[in-house]
Parts: C-alpha cells; sequence; structure tokens
C-alpha cells in the first residue's frame, strides 16, 4: 500500500524461509512483484552499498550452498558483476529466493503429519488426550533428530504453550538443552516450570532437586526438597527416600536418619495416616541396608508395630525385610503377625489377605521348615480355596501346568503389574496363579474319509473352535450327525492329571450302524492342595 518494495522484498524473503501452508502463494507472488518492478526498486540501500564495496559476492555464494543465516533476509546478495544486465541480476534475485522457497517446502512436507495432528495449539486448562501428547513427543523427537538448534528452540516454546501444565516436557526441554551445551536456556525454562507453570506439583521440583545436586548446588537441591516437604507436599514419601539418599551420598548419614525421624513424628500426629507404615518400613530398609545394623532396623519395625494398624504393605514390608536379612529368621514372629491379620476379626478385603497369604507361602517355601509350611498350607486353604468355584480352580490349573516356560517368563517380565505385585518387587508374580484366566485352546479335527454316497462336507461355521467356548454353536452348525477321528488332546488339555486316549470310530458305510463308543469316565481333578508336600 505505501509502495515500499523493497521492504516487502524483505519480508517475503523471511517467509520463504519457514516452511507453512501457503508457500507456493507466496513463491508466486513474489515472482510477480519481481517481475513488475526493477531490480532497483527491490533492493534496500545496505544491499546496494554492499553491491558496490563487493561484499554482497561472498554473502550471494553461502546462500546458494545452502548456508542461510536468520538475517541472510534482509541482506539478501544481488551482486551486479561488471557487464551484467539487470535481467541477470534478476534471476539471481529469483534463483536466491526459489532455492529458499524448495528447501522450505521439503521440511514441509515431512513435518505434515505432525503438524495435522496438533488439534489444540493454544493453551487450555482441559487435559490434552493421549494422542495429542504423544504427536508433541513425536514432533520433538524428529526436531531433535534434525540437529538444528534454533528449531528445536522454537518447536518446544510452541509445545509448551499447549502442554504448559505437563512436568514432563518442561523436564524434557531442560535436559534436552543440557545436552545441547544451553545451560542458560536449561536454567531459565526450569525456573519458569518451578516459580510458574507446573510450581504446585511435587514431581518438578524433585527433578529441580536432582538436576541441582548433579551441577554441585547442593544448598539448591536442599531447599527444593524442603519446599516439597513444607509446602507442596508434606509426607510425600518419595520426596523423603530421595532427600535421605542424597544425604546418604553426602556422607551425612545422621541428616538422613534425622529426615525420616521428623517425617515419622509428624505422621504420629495424623489420624490414620497411610503413610506411616511405609515410611517404617523403608527407614527399616534403609538403616539396614546403609549402615549394616540389622537390630536397629529390627528395633524400628518393632516399635512400629505399636502405632501402626497391621496392613497387607507393612507386612509384606517385613516379609521382604526377613529374606535381605542373613540367618536367623524371625519365622515364627512373622507368622504370628500373618495370622493376626488373616483372622476374619480384622479389617481388611478378602483379596488383600489372599495376596498376603500367598506371598507368606512362597517366603515359607524358601526359608520355612516341613512343620510351618504345613500350617501355612492348612490355613490357606481353609480360608481361600472352599471359597473359588470349580471351574476357577481348574482354569487355574490349566494355566498352570500348561504354559510353557517361555509364556511364564514373557508374563513375569510383561510390565503390567498383577493383582497382587507385591509393592516391593520382591513377589512380582504372587498372584498370578489365582487371577490367571483359562487361555482359550484352539484345536483342530483331521477330515474324515467316507464313502461317496455318505461324504458330507464340514460346516463353514466350525473351523477352529475354543475348548469349551463354542459348544453352544454346535447345534447350529451341524445339520447331520458327523463322527470325527478323534485326535490326542493338545497342550491346553496336558494340565489335568488324567488325560483321554485316543478313540478309534468306526467308519459309517451303507450297510453299518452308527454304535457310539463308550467313553471312559473323565477323572474328577484333584484340588490344587492335595497333598502338603
Amino acid at each position: 500500500m505505501h509502495q515500499e518494495w523493497s521492504r516487502l522484498a524483505v519480508i517475503y524473503t523471511r517467509i520463504l524461509e519457514n516452511p507453512n501452508h501457503q508457500l507456493d502463494r507466496y513463491f508466486n507472488s513474489f515472482k510477480e512483484l519481481a517481475g513488475s518492478r526493477p531490480l532497483s526498486e527491490l533492493t534496500t540501500a545496505e544491499e546496494a552499498a554492499a553491491y558496490v564495496s563487493g561484499i554482497a559476492s561472498e554473502a550471494d555464494g553461502e546462500v546458494l550452498e545452502g548456508e542461510v543465516r536468520p538475517d541472510a533476509a534482509e541482506q539478501t546478495p544481488k551482486p551486479v558483476s561488471a557487464g551484467s544486465t539487470e535481467a541477470v541480476e534478476l534471476e539471481k534475485c529469483v534463483a536466491i529466493r526459489e532455492e529458499l522457497y524448495k528447501k522450505a517446502k521439503e521440511f514441509d512436507s515431512k513435518i505434515l503429519g505432525f503438524e495435522t495432528a496438533i488439534r489444540r495449539p493454544y493453551f487450555h486448562v482441559r487435559p490434552l488426550n493421549v494422542s495429542e501428547l504423544e504427536n508433541w513427543h513425536n514432533y520433538l523427537d524428529f526436531i531433535e533428530r534434525e540437529g538444528d538448534v534454533n528449531k528445536v528452540v522454537k518447536l518446544y516454546e510452541r509445545c509448551l504453550i499447549a502442554c504448559a501444565n505437563y512436568p514432563e516436557y518442561w523436564i524434557r526441554y531442560v535436559l534436552c538443552m543440557e545436552a545441547s551445551g544451553r545451560m542458560d536456556l536449561a536454567d531459565n525454562a526450569l525456573v519458569r516450570a518451578t516459580r510458574v507453570f507446573v510450581k504446585r506439583q511435587p514431581e518438578i521440583h524433585l527433578f529441580d532437586a536432582r538436576f541441582k545436586e548433579q551441577h554441585g548446588d547442593i544448598p539448591g537441591a536442599r531447599a527444593a526438597y524442603q519446599l516439597v516437604h513444607s509446602e507442596i507436599s508434606p509426607g510425600f514419601l518419595e520426596a523423603i527416600i530421595k532427600h535421605a539418599n542424597m544425604e546418604s551420598r553426602l556422607g551425612k548419614l545422621d541428616d538422613a536418619f534425622s529426615l525420616y525421624e521428623q517425617a515419622i513424628a509428624i505422621e504420629k500426629g495424623k489420624e490414620h495416616s497411610q503413610t506411616l507404615p511405609m515410611l517404617y518400613a523403608q527407614y527399616s530398609r534403609f538403616s539396614f541396608l546403609v549402615s549394616g545394623n540389622a537390630e536397629k532396623a529390627r528395633e524400628i519395625l518393632t516399635r512400629a508395630l505399636d502405632h501402626v494398624q497391621l496392613s497387607k504393605p507393612f507386612l509384606e514390608a517385613l516379609i521382604h525385610f526377613e529374606t535381605i536379612l542373613p540367618p536367623l529368621r524371625q519365622i515364627d514372629y512373622l507368622e504370628s503377625l500373618v495370622d493376626k491379620f488373616l483372622a476374619p476379626s480384622l479389617d481388611g478385603s478378602t483379596a488383600d489377605k489372599e495376596d498376603l497369604s500367598s506371598i507368606f507361602l512362597e517366603f515359607l517355601g524358601l526359608f520355612g521348615d516341613v512343620q510351618s509350611i504345613k500350617r501355612a498350607e492348612d490355613r490357606h486353604a481353609k480360608l481361600f480355596l472352599p471359597r473359588r468355584p470349580i471351574s476357577e480352580l481348574r482354569k487355574r490349573r490349566a494355566e498352570d501346568f500348561s504354559s510353557s516356560d517361555k509364556t511364564k517368563l514373557a508374563k513375569f517380565y510383561s510390565g503390567a503389574p498383577s493383582p497382587g505385585q507385591s509393592l516391593l518387587g520382591i513377589y512380582p508374580n504372587a498372584q498370578n496363579q489365582w487371577q490367571a484366566g483359562y487361555g482359550v485352546q484352539p484345536q483342530t479335527w483331521p477330515p474324515t474319509t467316507q464313502p461317496p454316497a455318505q461324504a458330507q462336507p464340514w460346516t463353514p461355521g466350525y473351523g477352529q473352535q475354543g475348548a469349551y467356548g463354542a459348544c453352544s454353536s454346535y447345534g447350529s452348525n451341524y445339520a447331520t450327525q458327523q463322527v470325527p477321528t478323534s485326535v490326542p488332546q493338545i497342550a491346553g488339555y496336558g494340565a489335568y492329571l488324567a488325560t483321554y486316549p485316543v478313540q478309534s470310530f468306526p467308519q459309517p458305510t451303507a450297510t453299518t450302524t452308527l454304535t457310539p463308543v463308550q467313553q471312559p469316565a473323565a477323572t474328577v481333578p484333584q484340588t490344587y492342595y492335595g497333598s502338603y508336600y
């Protein structure tokens, strides 16, 4: 509108350096401008002076080699060599912009999928859905692989507009800038996160403490932990454990013990504290593993029984503690506590009690004697086995005895927590044997050979039927009776103690009568605890 053609050319150049959806339109507009105005009107006074001095020739070579600087748009070279015409120089001017346009176009094709998946580029208190969060992570991964720090910083700043309430993106930004050697940007992002955007979330303060400890700022790390203890989340178990571990690394063991003692004293003043039992358990474990004082560790747990109610997490921690202690182990003392917890008069869910009973059985299998194992098995069978239907017990047996070792190992390391998973990780699959469902086992029948007069095709609905799940469809799939040749039972039936023998059926002919072969009676599956040994 003001006919500032040189400034308009600069704006076009800056636009063509960056990928956007309108690159084609802007490049065509620039070509129209270059074709309608003389070259002298498209250059600034600084560019004209550069042409005279010859400096622009070197800058022109750098641009043509792809080394485009952020200020290259404002100093786009258009050298005027001796004897060159204005048309030649104009072609060079357009060629430079075309090179920028092609590079931006190519990059735009790479990021188009990420940009399209960004549904909410602005901030909102409503949480983002999982797909959008994953898209931001994938987009950041891609830009980081490109290696351009300026593009990385710009994308992180865009991401943190929409994801300002998510500490993981702030943490990722800080770590990325640290790895790039930009500690000024890392510190700036960490300050913004801890003081403004996610200042009420303990996760970012725990990261702040660890980050400062790694860079030698021990007072700053202690201040970050203290902020969590006093304001952000008092009694936060993870913060107490990490703070005590830091003091232990620094050689201040008494300060680490003092942290646990102070936290326990504060939690004692609360009614029905859920953190207190685990504080005692962690304090005991820390005392033994760091200082090697087993007597002090046992004293902490004994003292805890006067202040906490028996619960599955606490007793599980006791059992775990006994597994790491050297002999002699207090098995009788543990058994009395487990027996008290399993008593019907004590409040607690049946699932928790059954989980703990299973964990204690495994512990006794490693460290107990025959008589203690017998008592525990009797108690477990009396309290829990009669409550289970026979079908569930049968499913459990099939799962336990038919799965290959490889399958069991895959389950063990799958990462998905089982309902009975130990809180401290010492018995990760203690409850799998009770919760496992009966896997559907496919079985197929070999085709029978019949005379042409009696040949009948299998119905398409038969295919591969599950071991029991497809029984309800038999009536609708068969118009006439089919007598297949029996095959040996597959691995899914190998769990039962008595297997069915291979049966052979006579083939039907025109003159014979089909006579069913009498099947032997199936052996009734034994209960899981059929014996004590």
